[in-house]
């Protein structure tokens, strides 16, 4: 599991179905992407993302390397801190158990050169160790500049992209209602070990798949 460091939780680091054609507020506005584009489709609408090619690299190959196997296909955001971010990537829900997919191998951490962890920005979740990331990612619902390098572990938290349209989907996921749930969390070796997971969405946040995509939309 991926922890952030002020919080006491597990990995890491919704409201109606809202219009994924519907114009974001004037603080989201929206211009003509310059990096790689993807669409998250979510049960609460969808996200339109420009990732950071420049500054994330490393970061952003490897989260496409998961975007082009469908492996967040059917996942949820399993983690949802409304004051705070939506976290999402690493577990499916089965008969109400959420259940954590095997990855690749973790990354490089890259925080020293990305951008800061504001409203609307995804970052990678990790473990405690900075270079622990791997598919888990987590969006900033508000300005997070603790997650920023370099934080209080000495390392910060790495921004690779920033929602271009669609903020209302992300705001409508961070007002569901949150609470406790059983869950099969992968040890060091690979082996489910059943726990408890808090802050997790009384009803479902699914993220259907993520795409790549050529144009804005």
């Amino acid at each position: 599991m991926k922890l952030l460091p002020l919080l006491l939780s597990f990995t890491f680091l919704i409201g109606c179905q809202t219009d994924p054609l519907k114009k974001d507020p004037p603080e989201a506005k929206i211009q003509a992407p310059v990096g790689t584009t993807v669409v998250i489709d979510t049960s609460r609408g969808s996200i339109l993302v420009e990732l950071d090619d420049k500054k994330a690299p490393v970061t952003v190959k490897n989260f496409l390397s998961y975007v082009d196997q469908g492996f967040y296909d059917n996942t949820t955001f399993h983690r949802v801190i409304s004051h705070f971010m939506i976290q999402g990537g690493g577990f499916t829900l089965k008969e109400g158990i959420l259940n954590e997919k095997i990855t690749g191998a973790p990354i490089t951490n890259e925080s020293v050169q990305t951008s800061p962890n504001t409203r609307g920005t995804l970052a990678m979740a990790r473990k405690p160790d900075p270079n622990s990331a791997t598919s888990q990612f987590f969006i900033n619902v508000v300005d997070n500049a603790q997650l920023n390098h370099p934080n209080s572990n000495g390392s910060g938290y790495a921004v690779f992209g920033k929602i271009i349209k669609g903020m209302e989907a992300v705001d409508a996921i961070k007002a569901v209602q949150a609470g406790t749930t059983d869950a099969n969390v992968l040890d060091a070796t690979g082996i489910a070990m059943p726990t408890s997971m808090k802050n997790v969405p009384v009803e479902p946040v699914v993220i259907k798949s993520i795409r790549r995509t050529l144009k804005l939309q």
